[in-house]
């Protein structure tokens, strides 16, 4: 009988001491990471240009930057100082994408910022903190009031701006500064950040 019961401890503790290491923080799922950001993405039926893009990230321990004093995309879009990030750890990740002195004419709308800038930072279990921030915006020279609200549109001719345009979906939440479309002739995103973990 004794020896019955001396097995049996063991073999207790063994069970108890694997399901304990089940429930570490380390043994459960594998995080999945979303992270991107670009200072520009501009389409037309010529094709797709990017400047400055992280591409995306890799793993919860990747991180990525680019940058370029100055970027063009011919005869639509410009501007200076363009910068994006983006990095994981173990529970969170942060995206974040600028640019300044941005002009652009689309379809003979011009439309200018003196700067743009979009981040996200996605926490595991939690809602994403989604921002951007555009600064001296104007259409063909008149100002816009810019609110501050998700989504804001503006419209013009053929088109839109959407300010501080947020986009949520199960594997992230993308923020983009601005973006401008005119149906049939461009595509631009100006200042674009995404994050996720789940």
């Amino acid at each position: 009988m004794k020896k019955i019961a001396s097995i049996r401890l063991p073999l207790a503790a063994v069970a108890i001491a694997l399901a304990g290491l089940l429930l570490l923080p380390g043994n459960a799922a594998a995080q999945t990471v979303t992270g991107q950001a670009r200072a520009v993405q501009a389409a037309t039926i010529l094709g797709t240009t990017t400047l400055a893009d992280t591409g995306t990230l890799g793993s919860i321990a990747d991180s990525r930057d680019a940058t370029l004093d100055t970027g063009r995309v011919a005869s639509l879009v410009k501007g200076e100082v363009l910068r994006a990030v983006t990095v994981g750890w173990a529970d969170q990740v942060a995206s974040e994408a600028s640019l300044a002195n941005v002009t652009m004419t689309v379809a003979g709308t011009g439309i200018s910022a003196g700067v743009a800038l979009a981040r996200v930072l996605a926490t595991q279990n939690a809602p994403a903190a989604a921002s951007s921030s555009v600064g001296d915006l104007a259409v063909n020279g008149l100002p816009v009031q810019v609110t501050g609200e998700p989504n804001q549109a503006v419209a013009i001719p053929g088109g839109r701006i959407v300010i501080n345009e947020q986009i949520v979906s199960p594997t992230g939440t993308t923020v983009n500064a601005l973006h401008v479309t005119v149906r049939g002739v461009a595509d631009v995103v100006i200042a674009s950040a995404t994050a996720g973990i789940r």
